[in-house]
């Protein structure tokens, strides 16, 4: 588990950036599907260690919809980083695939694929899609009093 501060320019960690805020910075490998809940262990212990342990689990359930979706419709690694700060925690998942992720629904009432992003879009306070020079972020931002 990686919980500090990531220097943005060398990738190492680093500690913690300020006392007010905290980051969490972990590559995903290709295709390791292990790495959801080991992104929602971590995420929890970034929000305990902020002091908002009873309110992680929005938090944990939207991460995982993006790390899953990173590893599962990416044929590359991807890299997750959280930040908490006074405000409230934001959480972004890059990938190296320019493709754009399409907001939609499941194809039966049985089919437990599709529901990823609309439970990001109803349940984060704001998320979008960030093109990068190669591939792209998908985020989500929850208030302090969400997180």
């Amino acid at each position: 588990m990686v919980v500090g501060a990531s220097s943005d320019t060398t990738g190492e960690e680093t500690g913690t950036i300020t006392e007010h805020a905290h980051r969490l910075r972990r590559r995903l490998g290709r295709a390791d599907l292990r790495a959801v809940p080991e992104a929602r262990r971590e995420v929890r212990e970034l929000l305990r260690h902020w002091g908002k342990p009873g309110r992680s689990e929005i938090a944990e359930l939207l991460t995982s919809e993006l790390v899953t979706n990173a590893l599962v419709h990416t044929d590359d690694d991807a890299v997750l980083t959280a930040v908490v700060e006074p405000a409230g925690l934001r959480v972004e998942v890059r990938d190296f695939v320019a493709r754009r992720p399409e907001l939609r629904g499941p194809e039966t009432d049985d089919d437990t694929h599709g529901r990823g992003l609309l439970l990001v879009q109803s349940l984060a306070d704001a998320w979008g899609v960030r093109p990068h020079g190669v591939g792209k972020s998908v985020w989500f931002e929850l208030g302090a009093e969400a997180a």
